[in-house]
């Protein structure tokens, strides 16, 4: 009878439990992240599109068709992602146990990081199309034309860098410190390192916004974005490895 109810308990016992889940969200929110991000690059040239006039970006936008829409959609979703799984990265019965503050701060920060860079993505599919097919057809007038690029350049300026980067860069960096410290508490130094650089260069690059603001160049900060998300996506990958060898190791 013993044996018969152990058995039952182990066949009963689920393959995955939440943390393990969440290690595997994880992971594919750095590649469904890098996917969409790869393709704008290959065929909008982004991020560097940003940098060109206003008529050159809109002309390209259009070249792209219904596909370039899509593609933008996919990655504002991935923003959603992040808004939905950093609670689950960040709250764990022990953590809120132990570091409530940093567990309840660090679900909030990746949230609104989430939805912030969300929002700054959305114009991608909700407002400059129409934008671009205005400013693409040949009969548009001259004055509509420049309006279309002035409106675009409003867009980028303040759902692009306010609210999207310089926003969600800084709660982004937020949601990773917050994380790797209860990380580096927990001894997994591997992601808890990662993860506070990460996030510095993240700081680092939302400086960005405020170069702009300010009419001076912001390439070098940009420079310091790339890199901080690349070690965004290694610093996901080793988080959802540190939550899934967790779950094997309590087997």
């Amino acid at each position: 009878m013993t044996v018969t109810t152990e058995f039952t308990a182990k066949v009963r016992r689920p393959l995955l439990g939440p943390a393990a889940g969440a290690g595997i969200a994880a992971i594919a929110l750095a590649v469904a992240f890098n996917v969409p991000f790869s393709i704008l690059g290959a065929i909008f040239d982004y991020p560097n599109v940003l940098r060109r006039p206003a008529g050159e970006a809109l002309d390209l936008f259009a070249a792209g068709g219904p596909l370039l829409i899509v593609v933008w959609h996919s990655f504002m979703l991935t923003a959603l992602f992040l808004a939905v799984l950093a609670p689950a990265l960040a709250v764990t019965p022990q953590r809120i146990a132990a570091r409530p503050a940093l567990a309840v701060g660090a679900a909030l920060a990746g949230s609104l990081a989430g939805l912030a860079q969300a929002i700054g993505l959305s114009r991608w599919v909700f407002a400059i199309p129409a934008l671009a097919r205005v400013h693409s057809d040949p009969a548009s007038s001259a004055a509509a034309r420049l309006s279309a690029e002035q409106s675009f350049d409003v867009l980028n300026a303040w759902g692009g860098v306010a609210i999207g980067e310089h926003l969600g860069q800084l709660l982004t960096a937020a949601f990773v410190f917050q994380v790797a410290l209860m990380q580096g508490a927990e001894g997994k130094r591997i992601a808890g390192s990662l993860g506070l650089l990460t996030g510095g260069l993240i700081v680092v690059g939302s400086g960005e916004g405020l170069a702009i603001a300010l009419g001076r160049s912001g390439e070098v900060f940009g420079l310091t974005t790339i890199a901080g998300f690349m070690g965004l996506t290694l610093w996901f990958v080793a988080t959802g490895i540190g939550m899934i060898r967790a779950k094997i190791a309590t087997k």
